[in-house]
């Protein structure tokens, strides 16, 4: 998705803008794995003048966990795609390749009706996702998000491109893979999913349910009433709330 006919020069310099960019957003103590890519979405969210970037990790079966992102407004509406269990991060997981939304009110109703629904309604237009790839394995994706429908012109795709391959090595100098865990600031990011799978439990012994059953009820109920998964998980765990057959 570089311009036609670009030089390796062109890319090169491309890469040291993109890391003196993020060089300038980061602070003299944001020194963490997390901090760092925090920077990167601050950075890249500038440049390319978008409502917002995050950063998340993936799973197996798809994205994971939201780790960074421009701001807290962005990492809610990365957070969607996981209530909603679905949408373009998905899609880049599953199919190893950038997933380009440049119009979500018309594509996205086609394709995620959850996801884009309440995207839409806060304000998303379009979504770009990039997979972040170490060789065959996927870290996890980059999401850029605008309130305005339209494609990305190929220069602006490049330096997107170009963010993602950063923000992969950020992820591998943070010992991602190396070492087989998670760096600390990952680890932390990581750690509130764990309420998600203990509600998760509760609500299958409570109704008799499968794993991915449970997880689905939980997710149309906390669509239902504009909560995140994390929100709805913390009600169940507190026992404030149990999910009927309503």
């Amino acid at each position: 998705m570089a311009p036609s006919g670009e030089t390796p020069s062109a890319r090169q310099t491309r890469y040291l803008l993109a890391r003196s960019l993020i060089d300038a957003e980061r602070s003299t103590d944001g020194t963490g794995v997390v901090e760092v890519l925090e920077s990167l979405c601050r950075a890249l969210t500038t440049h390319l003048e978008v409502l917002g970037v995050a950063v998340n990790l993936a799973s197996d079966s798809g994205p994971m966990v939201v780790v960074a992102a421009s701001d807290a407004r962005c990492q809610r509406l990365d957070e969607i795609q996981f209530t909603a269990g679905e949408g373009p991060c998905f899609d880049a997981v599953r199919l190893i390749r950038p997933v380009l939304t440049p119009d979500l009110v018309s594509t996205g109703a086609r394709q995620w009706p959850g996801y884009s629904a309440t995207a839409v309604a806060d304000g998303v237009r379009s979504v770009f996702a990039f997979p972040l790839l170490a060789g065959a394995m996927c870290l996890g994706v980059l999401d850029v998000f605008r309130d305005r429908s339209g494609s990305m012109t190929e220069e602006r795709l490049a330096m997107a491109l170009t963010f993602a391959r950063i923000a992969t090595e950020i992820l591998l100098d943070g010992d991602l893979v190396r070492h087989g865990g998670l760096e600390r600031g990952l680890g932390d990011a990581l750690d509130y999913r764990a309420e998600i799978y203990q509600a998760q439990g509760m609500v299958m012994v409570a109704l008799g349910l499968g794993a991915a059953e449970a997880l689905a009820r939980m997710r149309a109920h906390a669509f239902a009433e504009g909560l995140t998964l994390l929100a709805l998980a913390l009600t169940i765990l507190a026992g404030d709330r149990r999910l009927g057959d309503e």
